[in-house]
Order: structure tokens, then sequence, then C-alpha cells
């Protein structure tokens, strides 16, 4: 690195909010509304202020950029993206954060966005500044995993679900379908997963079906695992 890079070395954030949407995986995304990039897809994020913390940069850049609160939400650190030519602007390295919330409000854009939307991740994949495609695809796949391991799935869910909501969340961001009988098994039967509310949602058309809460548990023992379109490994 040379003195100049040194001198000019920047900190950034960088989210990728996803959330279920009429049964497809969305990603929050801008327009940007600064150079570089100006006019392209982005996903939301910028610098690091002195004194400032991470998380609480990108809490004020969800803010900023889509007039959206990220206090309540799950912030997690995704990785840290730090290629010398990531921004054409200068050496800047960034934190990703992933956050994953049901019913999420429509965004507004901000002071740093000329616009800002849910959007598809199949729709949007592909075409993010920066190196934003990998970080949404590594943000995709660590809510893959996640789902395999705990019991994230119900954060995409409502205070209350049907086994078959919670399955539609599975097959929207693993992206395959699954056996409902056997979802519904392995689900029931891991321990923590699900609460049972003793009440049914009655649809206009169809049978009822039983009502749940998320459980205590915050990991799956055993995890429940994609394989080949099916899920295996969890309890029997």
């Amino acid at each position: 690195m040379t003195t100049r890079d040194h001198l000019y070395l920047r900190l950034a954030v960088d989210l990728a909010i996803l959330t279920v949407r009429k049964d497809l995986l969305h990603v929050l995304v801008i327009e940007r509304a600064n150079e570089p990039y100006w006019g392209r897809t982005a996903l939301p994020g910028g610098f690091l202020r002195p004194g400032e913390v991470l998380r609480a940069a990108a809490e004020r850049e969800l803010a900023e950029e889509a007039s959206l609160d990220g206090s309540g939400l799950h912030l997690e650190q995704l990785a840290t993206y730090d290629a010398p030519d990531r921004d054409p602007s200068g050496r800047v390295i960034s934190v990703a954060y992933l956050a994953i919330a049901p019913d999420l409000p429509i965004p507004t854009a901000g002071s740093d966005a000329r616009s800002a939307r849910w959007a598809p991740v199949s729709e949007v994949r592909g075409t993010l500044a920066f190196d934003h495609d990998a970080i949404l695809s590594n943000a995709v796949e660590r809510a893959r995993v996640r789902l395999e391991f705990t019991t994230l799935a119900t954060a995409f869910c409502g205070q209350t679900f049907t086994i078959g909501d919670l399955r539609n969340v599975y097959e929207v961001v693993w992206d395959m379908p699954l056996d409902p009988r056997n979802f519904s098994r392995k689900v029931v039967n891991t321990e923590g997963f699900v609460q049972s509310t003793g009440t049914k949602r009655v649809p206009e058309t169809g049978r009822p079906a039983a009502l749940y809460r998320r459980g205590p548990a915050q990991t799956l023992h055993p995890p429940i695992l994609r394989a080949a379109g099916a899920v295996t490994g969890a309890a029997t």
C-alpha cells in the first residue's frame, strides 16, 4: 500500500436487507444519487463517520437512504470486503451487514439516494454497482445456511403462522420445492422450533390450518438440511 492509499483509506458499511414479499425473496436496493455509479442500482450503505461504531453507521445509512428504522432489526455482520479496486473513488473497505425481517414497510428514498425499493433478488442479481453482487450472493447463501441450522425462518413470518407459511419461507429462500408432509413432521418434531397457539386460521375455501408461534429455540438440533429438493436431517 502506498502512502497515498494509506492516507485516503476509508471504512464503509453496506447492507443486504432480505425479506419475503409475494412469495419471492426480495432485497432492499437504492438508485445511487452520487458518483461513482450515479443512477445505478446498489445496496444501501455509506461511510463510517468519526466516533461512530459500525452498527450505528448501518442504522443511520438505512434511515438516510431508505427512511427505514434499523434499530429493531436483527443486523449481523456478514463479511468484510477489501479488494483494492472495489470502489473507483479510492481505497474503501466495507463491512457488510445482513438483516432478515418480515413485513418491512415500503422504503422511501432519503438524501443519499434517488429512489429506494424492494426488488426480487432474481431481478437485480448481476446488475448491482461496486461489488454488491458478491455481497448479495453471500447474503443469500448465509440466509440459506441459517435456515438449515437455526430458527431464523420464523423471522420471515408474522407473530402467528401456519406450517405452510413456514414451508413457503424455506421454499422461497432455498429456491426449491419441499414435500409438505415431510416438512411438517420435521418442524413439529424439532424441539423448540414452533409452539402451537391452539387456534386455527379459517380460510374462505379449504380446510382450517393450525396456527403456531416461534418457539424458544435459537438453533435446530438436529438441523433441517437442504438435499436435492427434500428436507432431511431433522428429527423424525
